[in-house]
């Protein structure tokens, strides 16, 4: 694990203007930097950078966080992925805590990315060399272009032809990379021969793995790298690197399950797909996609085996759907993969089949789930509730989860209520439970405007009552607030208080906040308004605590005990 003070170290040592302006370009804009938003198609720039503060906010989509989120946002990049990154860049190393007992910790060595771009080098001049393997490409429709896009080579026939680039075929790091397999008696052999070579590259563009496609028949048509220090096929999907603007522009990813698919659909200008590699749709791969685009679709072949891979796809994703984001699934003729389809009826018909016929996740769930069952009979309503459990349990988002309800449960012939109490879980959108209060709270409506000027100038908590003394969400995010800048001894950055608290149930409050600084004036004075703040929240307090006693006393002072008589006088005193 990393340590919380190496971020919040990372995040001081960083300009977040110097990091997106590596990926867009950014215009002065009075006291902040602006540019049109890399996350949502749009003419006029509403995605704003605070250098002061170190934070961007885009008023346009919502788009928010620190330079780490900005890396993960654009670079689809996992939490640790985007912190090494940005210490690279600054020439840090990311130091790691002890993991917990059970948790595996793999530090990849950085020669290892050198041994896997050596051996890219190698296959692709292979290639040039094999009539025989070019040949088998130009059949597959695939020009030279292309195929230099995706870093294809060749692994040649012989077993031990990484010997001629490596001069000691005994390194450790040719084992540790999966270039090669040692057998028991302790000999060598390349592990992939004869073979049309796709480089499986990260987002950061190394090379991390290899596809190998036999030439002619053979078993397996496809050999894959195994599991490394560098690959863990289940986080990675082939294509990625290469097709990140174009899912941008297009707003989509499609998800396929070969290479040739990918580079196919690249060459006749559908550059948005990406593969699984050898493995089912993982929750990594749906999270990595969705940090991308706001869509998704499925593209699978419509046999059994195609069926069963859109199912477990479903499965793996339902934990992760979000509100406002399309998961969608389409399945091809039974003749066809997305190559064969696309060569044979082009790119418009193919995309035509993407808008037209792709099914939205909540109608496949309802049409496989009804499919299994007889809806006529009571048994076949029993075996669809039981069958749609684990699926609707597994949804978290509001929205979706209430939706899915509903339409299974009419199904079924029962309402959504009694489904929640059959499967003993909370409705979605009840309304909360209200716990009657003595005498009426009225919410003090300076406490998001307090928050704006913690989040600003985050040493002004020192001055902060232990106890805010209000009801909602904005005083209890003020409050998690001001306890975290305790812990941290005042020290904290706004671009730490950001991340800190980017994925609870504070983000929204705070990032209503970042917006409102986006647009203070450079003159903004925040300490006179977060003392103005404070000593209309004190005002506040002893108005209601004045109103507490009235109301105890039934509106007589004799109705209060002597130590609340006093109190009521120093109240009265303070007016």
């Amino acid at each position: 694990m990393i340590p919380k003070s190496f971020i919040q170290d990372l995040l001081n040592r960083l300009d977040i203007v110097d990091v997106i302006e590596r990926y867009v370009p950014l215009k002065k804009a009075g006291a902040n930097y602006v540019a049109c938003c890399p996350f949502h198609n749009e003419k006029s720039p509403s995605f704003t950078v605070s250098q002061s503060k170190q934070f961007y906010h885009c008023f346009g989509c919502g788009a928010h966080g620190t330079a780490i989120g900005f890396v993960m946002e654009h670079g689809g990049l996992g939490f640790v992925d985007a912190v090494e990154e940005l210490a690279r860049g600054i020439g840090v190393t990311v130091p790691r805590e002890t993991p917990a007992p059970g948790q595996a910790q793999h530090k990849v060595a950085p020669d290892l990315y050198e041994v896997m771009q050596t051996a890219t080098r190698y296959y692709h001049d292979q290639l040039k060399q094999s009539p025989r393997a070019i040949e088998y490409l130009k059949r597959r429709g695939l020009s030279g272009e292309i195929a230099a896009r995706f870093g294809i080579g060749y692994a040649p026939e012989g077993w031990q032809n990484l010997e001629t680039v490596f001069p000691n075929y005994q390194d450790a790091a040719l084992l540790e990379t999966g270039l090669v397999i040692e057998n028991d008696e302790g000999k060598r052999y390349d592990r992939f021969r004869d073979r049309i070579m796709f480089p499986i590259v990260n987002v950061r563009g190394q090379v991390i793995g290899f596809g190998g496609r036999v030439l002619d028949k053979g078993e397996p048509k496809y050999l894959n790298s195994p599991e490394t220090p560098l690959f863990e096929k289940g986080r990675e999907l082939y294509g990625l690197y290469q097709a990140q603007k174009a899912i941008r522009a297009e707003k989509m990813a499609l998800v396929v399950e070969g290479y040739m698919d990918v580079v196919a659909l690249a060459q006749l200008g559908v550059e948005y797909a990406v593969a699984t590699l050898g493995t089912a749709t993982t929750p990594y791969h749906v999270q990595k996609l969705l940090r991308l685009t706001d869509k998704v679709v499925f593209c699978f072949d419509g046999d059994a085996a195609g069926q069963r891979a859109a199912w477990r796809a479903l499965e793996n994703a339902l934990p992760h759907l979000q509100d406002g984001k399309q998961l969608r699934f389409l399945f091809l003729p039974t003749e066809h993969d997305p190559d064969s389809y696309i060569r044979e009826h082009g790119k418009e018909a193919f995309e035509y089949l993407l808008g037209g016929e792709a099914l939205p996740l909540s109608g496949y769930l309802l049409r496989e789930l009804s499919a299994q069952v007889d809806l006529r009979t009571q048994e076949g309503r029993s075996a669809l509730l039981e069958r749609a459990k684990p699926l609707l349990t597994a949804i978290s988002a509001p929205s979706t989860a209430l939706l899915l309800r509903k339409e299974v449960a009419a199904l079924a012939g029962i309402t959504q209520a009694e489904l929640e109490g059959l499967y003993a879980i909370k409705p979605v959108g009840a309304p909360a439970h209200r716990v009657p209060q003595k005498s009426p709270r009225r919410g003090f409506p300076g406490l998001r405007a307090l928050l704006r000027c913690l989040l600003a100038r985050p040493e002004l908590a020192r001055e902060l009552p232990v106890e805010v003394g209000e009801e909602g969400s904005d005083a209890t995010t003020v409050a998690a607030l001001a306890e975290y800048l305790r812990e941290q001894n005042f020290a904290a950055s706004t671009a730490a208080i950001i991340q800190q608290f980017q994925g609870t149930p504070h983000e929204a409050a705070l990032a209503s906040a970042e917006a409102d600084i986006m647009q203070w004036g450079a003159d903004f004075d925040v300490v006179a308004e977060f003392h103005g703040i404070l000593a209309k929240l004190r005002e506040e307090q002893r108005k209601q605590q004045l109103q507490d006693l009235h109301i105890k006393a039934g509106g007589s002072v004799q109705g209060l005990n002597e130590q609340e008589r006093e109190r009521y006088r120093q109240l009265q005193q303070r007016s």
